[in-house]
């Protein structure tokens, strides 16, 4: 998902329509799914906005006959659909099928990708690891956007207690420990390389909180410890359907608590001066000074609000001589959404789409915060230039 968001955010304006489409592909109480319905609706209504044999008609029609095509080979299993079209740009068509829904049908036209969407599924959905243990067997999965990535096993020797007593009883016991130190050991390296290697940035153990997670603990790396966001008291028998919904729910606290943090620091930092800004004027200058580390995004796209002229300028500052259709429309909201999370894809270090709207609702639902501040922006030394 990420190539294909780079990918969109590179593509260049043709003039052309440039159709997206994102589907929820449930199925319905009789096991049927119906976005055929409304891609069909949605394509009939929008052709009218085209004049017959006009070349911009001839690329919708021809999109419109790709994506209905495309929706006969959708899988089974898929959940949600997203579709980017644009015929009249050499044929450009892309899809992606997912295995969470989309919250609901949606279908923009402009002349360029509607990015927003697509970056908050990618958002909320983040791949993590589970490591599921008990002394002598463990389970490591790695869950994200709504399906089971990988799952390893590992199984060690089994150790029983027997009655013995005085000396004996004690080295008997030493063995054990040694054997369960080995076996947290063997677990910890596996579900490190997965990490590694996936780059993983979070982590939920699970397990008995009295035995086995202290041994797990006392293997990890700090760099590793940093990324545990939980512990569960799950039993090892535990299967993976109620493990990815035990988890999804902490991960959903998690974010929460999160973003809440996120936002206190913004706002802490929101100054003259500071390493912080709110609002799309000043969050969109900063972008494209390259200023951002952080983007912040409301995930209520009606909770963003801004001044139509004072983005107009500052889209204008940093493209001089482009052409009023090369840039944005700040009448449509969400170009200039998908204006921020394009320079964002660009330049910053990640993407937070924060989903309690009051957190951002006072402050034009965005905010960013930055890797240095700047005493002006490249327009303002060359006015003074000037």
């Amino acid at each position: 998902m990420k190539n294909l968001l780079q990918k969109l955010a590179g593509f260049e304006p043709t003039g052309f329509p440039f159709l997206n489409f994102y589907l929820n592909a449930q199925v319905n109480e009789n096991g049927q799914r119906t976005f055929d319905v409304y891609v069909r609706t949605q394509l009939s209504e929008s052709a009218k906005n085209y004049e017959e044999e006009s070349s911009e008609r001839e690329s919708f029609d021809r999109d419109a006959e790709k994506i209905l095509a495309y929706l006969e080979t959708v899988r089974p299993t898929a959940q949600g659909v997203a579709i980017f079209a644009c015929a009249g740009a050499n044929d450009f068509f892309e899809t992606v099928e997912l295995d969470m829904p989309v919250d609901e049908d949606y279908f923009f036209v402009s002349d360029r990708p509607h990015l927003y969407p697509l970056a908050h599924l990618r958002d909320r959905h983040p791949r993590y690891a589970v490591l599921l243990a008990d002394t002598n067997q463990a389970q490591i999965y790695v869950f994200g956007r709504g399906k089971t990535f990988t799952r390893e096993e590992i199984q060690s020797t089994k150790t029983n207690r027997t009655e013995v007593g005085g000396w004996s009883q004690m080295r008997y016991q030493r063995h054990i420990d040694n054997f369960h130190k080995q076996h947290a050991r063997e677990s910890i390296e596996e579900m490190e390389k997965i990490v590694r290697d996936d780059n993983i940035k979070r982590i939920i153990l699970c397990g008995n909180e009295a035995v086995i997670i202290p041994l797990l603990r006392g293997e990890m790396s700090k760099e590793m410890d940093e990324k545990v966001i939980d512990v569960l008291n799950l039993p090892v028998t535990t299967s993976e359907d109620e493990l990815f919904e035990a988890t999804q729910t902490a991960i959903q606290k998690y974010n929460s608590v999160a973003d809440m943090e996120k936002i206190e620091k913004l706002l802490e930092q929101n100054y003259d001066g500071g390493l912080g800004v709110v609002g799309v004027e000043r969050t969109l200058e900063a972008l494209q000074n390259g200023q951002v580390q952080e983007l912040y995004l409301s995930a209520n796209l009606g909770v963003i609000r801004y001044n139509r002229k004072k983005v107009a300028r500052v889209l204008e500052n940093y493209a001089p001589g482009a052409n009023e259709d090369e840039l944005p429309n700040t009448q449509e909201s969400e170009e200039v959404v998908d204006e921020l999370v394009r320079q964002a894809l660009a330049s910053a270090d990640d993407i937070s789409f924060i989903e309690d709207e009051n957190l951002l609702k006072d402050y034009g639902g965005v905010g960013a915060l930055l890797r240095y501040t700047m005493q002006a922006t490249p327009a303002n030394h060359a006015k003074q230039g000037g």
